[in-house]
């Protein structure tokens, strides 16, 4: 039998669900390929909150569960606010939704509906058999958001993509020498290694590796993974020593080269043949899907202005991410090659999403105008 919920205030739903979205944010480059979820319990008198944690442990619900009890509360009765809906199937742990409810939690307040087909409101509806009080849509937006990567896999069957550019005003990324470090300050540079950490993987193309050989990992930020490093390398020309397939973490280099086994095997690089286009290039469209099999939600693109332009034409970037540098350079390297337009109707329409000052730099985030993503 369950005990009487604790009284809460539409406020005081809003604060505890406020509260979980910011802990599922912990959950960033940790729980990867599972979504970001946060929990609050909340008692008489007393609260507790968990976090999923990386793939193969404990989820959120059962970290706020253990919090609980190791501080001594009781967890009868309680609310749980959670940033997604409580598992109903028993993949590499067990149920949520069974844990809340032998712990005898009385009232459960999700902010969004899980899509992935094990889960998708067979959650809900256990908990509701089980006598327990379920709400869902509490800050549904806001906790979209968080986990919009996870989403975009499960239902579009392809990470969701983020373009990352730093420029000048005049919207240069190198000079025409290919002199590209640094155009913007330390902040943003630091700013822009915490979005790598939000992805599965990071993604360049031979272009940038033949340029920059950049690491590509996270090292100006903590984290608890890596993410995957991967490069469009159409011909096989990339050396075993570039930068960017060194540890930390793995890297996948993505060719048309049907046959690359007598590229050199490294332990932590893996090749992989795609489809290639009529012009000889890697199907951008298969490499999407072939990183949603393997588990990435996110996938972070740092790439030049050839493979930027080839992202945006074929209209696979849902988001992009500029960094705007006080200066001007004059002639350089555009941010992408689209191409000469005739009529300004035909350019890429894109809308604001989000303006922040970044030490001396401008970080600016737009998604495609008129676009419904899922």
């Amino acid at each position: 039998m369950l005990t009487a919920v604790p009284p809460a205030t539409p406020e005081d739903d809003l604060q505890a669900m406020r509260l979980a979205l910011a802990v599922a944010e912990q959950a960033v480059g940790l729980s990867d390929p599972n979504p970001r979820v946060g929990c609050v319990l909340r008692g008489e008198g007393w609260q507790v909150t968990g976090f999923t944690q990386a793939a193969g442990s404990a989820h959120a619900e059962v970290m706020a569960l253990r919090a609980a009890r190791e501080a001594g509360h009781d967890p009868r009765g309680a609310t749980a606010y959670v940033s997604l809906e409580p598992c109903a199937h028993h993949g590499r742990t067990p149920p949520c939704c069974d844990a809340l409810i032998d712990a005898g939690i009385a009232r459960v307040v999700v902010a969004l509906e899980d899509p992935f087909p094990q889960v998708s409101g067979a959650g809900l509806e256990r908990l509701r058999r089980a006598g327990v009080q379920v709400e869902v849509g509490l800050l549904a937006a806001q906790a979209r958001e968080i986990n919009i990567g996870f989403l975009s896999r499960v239902r579009r069957q392809r990470p969701w993509v983020r373009l990352k550019v730093a420029a000048s005003l005049d919207g240069r990324t190198a000079l025409n020498n290919g002199a590209s470090q640094w155009i913007t300050g330390p902040e943003a540079r630091a700013d822009g290694h915490a979005w790598r950490r939000r992805a599965g993987a990071v993604l360049t193309g031979m272009g940038t590796v033949k340029d920059d050989d950049p690491r590509l990992d996270v090292r100006l930020v903590p984290t608890a993974r890596q993410p995957l490093r991967v490069v469009i390398d159409s011909r096989l020309d990339i050396a075993a020593s570039a930068r960017v397939l060194q540890p930390p973490g793995a890297a996948l280099v993505y060719t048309a080269v049907a046959s690359p086994s007598a590229w050199p095997e490294l332990p932590h690089v893996e090749v992989a043949t795609l489809p290639a286009t009529p012009a000889g290039k890697t199907d951008l469209s298969a490499l999407l899907a072939d990183l949603a099999r393997r588990g990435i939600n996110e996938l972070h693109v740092e790439a030049g202005h050839r493979l930027n332009g080839s992202f945006l034409r074929e209209g696979w970037v849902d988001e992009l991410l500029v960094y705007l540098a006080p200066r001007m350079l004059g002639a350089g390297r555009d941010m992408a090659a689209l191409g000469p337009l005739e009529r300004l109707a035909d350019g890429l329409d894109f809308e604001f999403i989000d303006c922040t000052r970044v030490g001396a730099d401008l970080r600016l985030r737009l998604r495609p105008r008129g676009r419904d993503h899922f």
